[in-house]
């Protein structure tokens, strides 16, 4: 809460598709072309206005709808389909083998010759590193590229992150992270005064197999939604969860967030977990509050719709205060008990 408060007081539509077309857009906007390279910071750049600039995304960047028509600058080296033990089996294959997990695609750079290349330095497991990014960029042969590196683990970093993509494009973060505000405050003004004892403890899981609770800015989202977070540190990247420790903490709520994962592949995914032996032993389970929610589109991007985060998980955890009108949509009860229909 006063962290994004520090950030407002210290910090000041259409989109072509095909890369031939977006030659024009080359001359109407010659001195700022953008390529995002990561889902948060298109966000961010539709946030703060700017998206007639983007010229190129990446394979994972789709919100707003109307940037999945721009050239595509990158793609996986693995197969994201299948299950959640499939797809860390193939990546860890692939940091073993000293690989990166995702390529650039430097043709497409080429064509589009962006000013400005946005992306990230916190896990070169969710998108394509800065080192990759480097390389490509040191290959091309028109002007420079200005690259900026986004590598927030806070809910603080995020909204420095907006004035930081604000400030390199010469436009004011203020007005836009001050409505942010006001939505942050319409929770907490009721979550602060909250008792512990009204506090439900809550586990975030943003994998399923194998298991791992969700770290860097959730356990601050839970806190601020009227929760007592259970694993994770705020700032510290997502732990891994052994199945013991689920159990002997036995929290009051769980959600599930799988990172890259939209809501119907969560619920489909977090079926597994009713074959685990202690799976009904959680007292989560027993009162039927285990959730699934849509972590791609939410949880797992630090971009400004943590907000949107911020209010899912009040409506969660809080359901007889909150009602955002987010069930159905962004998240669903878990039917966790195969034995009760929901």
């Amino acid at each position: 809460m006063v962290d994004l408060i520090e950030v407002l007081l210290h910090g000041s539509e259409e989109v072509i598709p095909a890369i031939s077309i977006v030659q024009e857009r080359i001359m109407q906007t010659p001195d700022r072309r953008i390529i995002s390279l990561i889902p948060s910071a298109t966000e961010i750049v539709a946030f703060l206005g700017l998206t007639e600039l983007l010229v190129g995304r990446s394979h994972e960047c789709d919100y707003p709808p109307v940037v999945q028509s721009l050239p595509v600058c990158t793609a996986p080296k693995f197969n994201p389909e299948g299950t959640s033990r499939e797809i860390h089996d193939r990546v860890t294959d692939l940091l073993q083998s000293a690989l990166s997990v995702y390529q650039v695609k430097t043709d497409v750079l080429e064509t589009l010759q962006p000013t400005h290349i946005l992306t990230q330095a916190q896990c070169d497991v969710c998108a394509v590193s800065l080192t990759d990014v480097e390389q490509a960029v040191s290959t091309l042969t028109h002007a420079s590229v200005q690259i900026l590196s986004l590598q927030p683990n806070t809910l603080m970093a995020v909204w420095q992150d907006v004035e930081r993509v604000a400030s390199l494009f010469g436009v004011s973060a203020f007005d836009s992270l001050t409505a942010v505000n006001q939505r942050v405050e319409a929770c907490t003004t009721f979550t602060d005064r909250l008792a512990e004892s009204d506090r439900p403890t809550v586990a975030c899981i943003e994998w399923i197999n194998p298991l791992m609770a969700a770290g860097n800015w959730i356990p601050e989202l839970v806190q601020l939604a009227g929760g007592i977070n259970q694993f994770g540190m705020i700032g510290q990247h997502s732990p891994w969860l052994q199945w013991d420790d689920l159990v002997a903490a036995n929290p009051e709520v769980i959600v599930i967030m799988p990172c890259g994962f939209d809501l119907d592949r969560s619920h489909q995914e977090a079926l597994q977990l009713l074959q685990h032996p202690q799976w009904l032993s959680l007292q989560a389970v027993q009162s039927e509050r285990v959730y699934v929610t849509d972590g791609n589109q939410y949880f797992n991007r630090p971009g400004p719709r943590l907000v949107n985060s911020l209010e899912i998980l009040a409506e969660i955890l809080h359901p007889n205060r909150f009602q955002f009108g987010y069930s159905g949509t962004a998240y669903r009860q878990f039917a966790a008990n195969p034995f009760v229909l929901i």
